[in-house]
């Protein structure tokens, strides 16, 4: 077995071994609003849940040279935004937002999403998403050194949750309905595969 020390690594070299290690990687599209009224549209890999009780998640968005992602800054900015699950049927078009764009372009008329207003938010989602969640900054930390790479830790309370009926039944959603899919490494992605069962220990 190789034993590695990251410390002597390059940032690509470890960012290699994490993204073709931690798999598959939950995907979470990300609307934010700018301060100039611009709707925002990313996809993040590295994203999951932090809390239930309240309803939390996490978000940690790279940083480019040191510089903020238009996310990152819209969301410590307006304290609101919007998660949505990339399924099967959205994942193209989310692709197409992870375009470097300039900040007064929109990556959601750029993917010809559609905006649908948030109910407890000012940030809109996109219809074409099965869930969606609307919510607001819990609390933000800048991460590493923030001169030349880092990462801005975003983390938000869910205060809506939105869900197409038709994957949701008894108080549960199937997920072969959602058809969520999940990052790889490299431009590889991944499908809902063959399920199974396995009992807790009591």
């Amino acid at each position: 077995m190789l034993s590695i020390d990251p410390a002597k690594n390059t940032e690509r070299e470890n960012y290699k071994f994490l993204i073709g290690s931690i798999i598959p990687r939950p995907i979470a599209f990300v609307t934010t609003r700018s301060k100039n009224g611009v709707l925002n549209g990313a996809p993040f890999s590295y994203f999951n849940i932090v809390s239930s009780n309240p309803p939390m998640i996490s978000v940690s968005i790279q940083r480019s040279a040191g510089r903020q992602k238009d996310t990152a800054r819209n969301i410590i900015d307006s304290k609101e935004f919007v998660i949505h699950i990339v399924d099967e049927q959205n994942v193209e078009k989310v692709n197409q937002t992870a375009a470097s764009l300039p900040p007064e372009q929109s990556e959601i008329e750029l993917a010809a999403f559609t905006p649908v207003e948030s109910e407890k938010i000012s940030v809109p989602g996109v219809k074409e998403a099965k869930i969606r969640m609307e919510c607001i900054l819990e609390q933000s930390l800048e991460l590493g050194d923030s001169d030349t790479t880092g990462c801005d830790l975003i983390i938000g309370k869910v205060v809506q949750f939105h869900i197409e009926e038709t994957i949701y039944e008894n108080g549960r959603i199937d997920p072969r309905g959602l058809a969520a899919v999940s990052r790889l490494a490299g431009t590889n992605y991944a499908k809902i595969g063959e399920m199974f069962s396995i009992d807790r220990p009591k």
